[in-house]
């Protein structure tokens, strides 16, 4: 065998020794939590038999979910806020949900003392899992759950400029105390569906929230105009076949673009909408991630937009408005929000600030993460200026003369087959000038977005202001 034969033989081996190389480094470092989180795989079993799982605290310190004992000393999962933290901390029996599925790695790994981690393995016990911190505040998270009252619904809670959620709640809820005893009942709950997490796993119309986005593309679309757009509101638009009402009948009247945003106007923005290009709202419904993955480690939905050159009139004229086949999270919402409030750049859904070992030693700090600017600082801010008017003198305006002011947009959306009948939405940011909170409500059949979402926004913002 020549040199150079036998050169080339080391080379290949070497590069197949580099590539199996990366592809361990790859797999311990960002695969793994994926693989031990599927629940088929049966590691997690065997890290639970080593490890007692850690606990997670919320932003003041307080338990959401820790280790204990029951009545007859058997180890169990526990949640001292029960119901109230149920969809968000999640639990960890009958598979794992929430932030307890989120984190399932990090709990079932101990970082305790090496020595006493030796000492623990030969005595044959468990030694005790890292913990884990989130940004959840308990009083807004209790804000939020009296907010939606009896109503089927969700609540988000989201600091403006670092997406760290503050409060998530869905409701109707559980007790993730005793999801285990009451498994069968609650997971064949479909009039309910307890355990689906409203927050980030219910898609619904957005209804007139949607209109943030017909109006970007608009402005888009007429950069240098968009302020001279007029329209004469009579209470109804008709387009061939098709015809369009303002909520309840309402009629406006004459609306420049800001009123029409203001006083969501259905008319006014189905006039809009049938005048855009509408590959173009297509691509800004891709960019603002309709359909696309979402920056949050929980489980959630996908939204839904399906609009093409090919869509018919009604279709168009429907979509303007964020009825037709378009679906939404609230979560998915909030993040559109707070990209607005933050000169649209979104940030990641953070729920995480640091991991300790359970003495308390810092092991990991989560800084707050940009995922993508949506649209451009002066795009936001002119939003911003809109989303400011519809709560001084439009359908928010119950959010006018507070200590603090909002820019916002409500919604109602229109559902099933009953004429009238529609989700009550409002999504917006406080202190626009320089923002401090992003809130999101829906709250199934509920009617306007002024009549109930505004009312319960309002009571969240007062809870974060101090004013009770």
């Amino acid at each position: 065998m020549s040199k150079r034969e036998l050169w080339t033989i080391v080379y290949i081996f070497l590069a197949i020794f580099l590539a199996m190389s990366g592809y361990f480094v790859y797999s311990v470092q960002f695969s793994s939590k994926t693989v031990i989180n599927d629940s088929h795989n049966t590691r997690k079993k065997e890290l639970a038999k080593q490890v007692i799982r850690g606990t997670i605290y919320a932003a003041d310190g307080s338990v959401l979910a820790q280790e204990a004992l029951d009545d007859e000393g058997k180890e169990v999962r526990n949640y001292p806020y029960g119901e109230l933290f149920a969809h968000v901390v999640g639990f960890s029996t009958m598979g794992s949900t929430g932030i307890e599925r989120a984190v399932d790695v990090d709990l079932l790994t101990s970082n305790a003392p090496v020595s006493e981690k030796l000492q623990k393995e030969m005595a044959d016990t468990r030694n005790k899992g890292d913990n884990v911190y989130t940004s959840l505040r308990p009083d807004l998270q209790e804000a939020c759950y009296r907010a939606l009252g009896d109503y089927k619904g969700a609540a988000v809670v989201m600091e403006a400029d670092t997406g760290r959620i503050l409060a998530m709640v869905s409701k109707p809820g559980f007790d993730p105390n005793t999801v285990s005893e009451n498994w069968a009942q609650i997971s064949a709950d479909e009039t309910n569906s307890p355990l689906l997490n409203r927050a980030t796993q219910g898609l619904y119309p957005p209804g007139s929230t949607f209109k943030i986005v017909t109006l970007h593309e608009y402005m888009r679309e007429h950069p240098s105009d968009y302020e001279a757009y007029s329209y004469d509101c009579t209470g109804k638009i008709a387009v061939g076949d098709s015809e369009i009402e303002c909520y309840h009948g309402s009629v406006h009247g004459h609306e420049d673009l800001l009123d029409s945003f203001a006083d969501s106007c259905n008319t006014s923005f189905t006039n809009i909408g049938m005048s855009l290009d509408i590959p173009r709202l297509s691509d800004t419904a891709d960019r603002l991630l309709f359909g696309r993955v979402l920056p949050t480690d929980l489980d959630y939905s996908r939204s839904v937009f399906s609009l093409s050159s090919a869509s018919d009139t009604r279709t168009v004229m429907q979509t303007s408005i964020g009825q037709g086949s378009t679906l939404v999270t609230p979560l998915h919402l909030a993040l559109i929000t707070q990209a607005i409030a933050n000169g649209g750049r979104m940030m990641r859904a953070q729920e995480i600030v640091k991991k300790t070992n359970y003495q308390g030693t810092l092991l990991k700090e989560y800084e707050p993460e940009e995922y993508k600017r949506i649209m451009s600082g002066s795009e936001a801010k002119a939003m911003t200026e809109y989303m400011k008017q519809v709560c001084l003198t439009g359908t928010g305006k119950k959010l006018a003369g507070l200590p603090y002011s909002v820019a916002g947009k409500t919604g109602s959306a229109e559902f099933g087959s009953v004429k009238g009948a529609s989700h009550s939405w409002f999504t917006g940011f406080s202190n626009p000038e320089d923002p401090d909170i992003v809130v999101t409500v829906i709250m199934e059949n509920g009617g306007s977005g002024s009549e109930n979402a505004v009312p319960a926004a309002k009571s969240i913002f007062d809870r974060y202001y101090g004013i009770y």
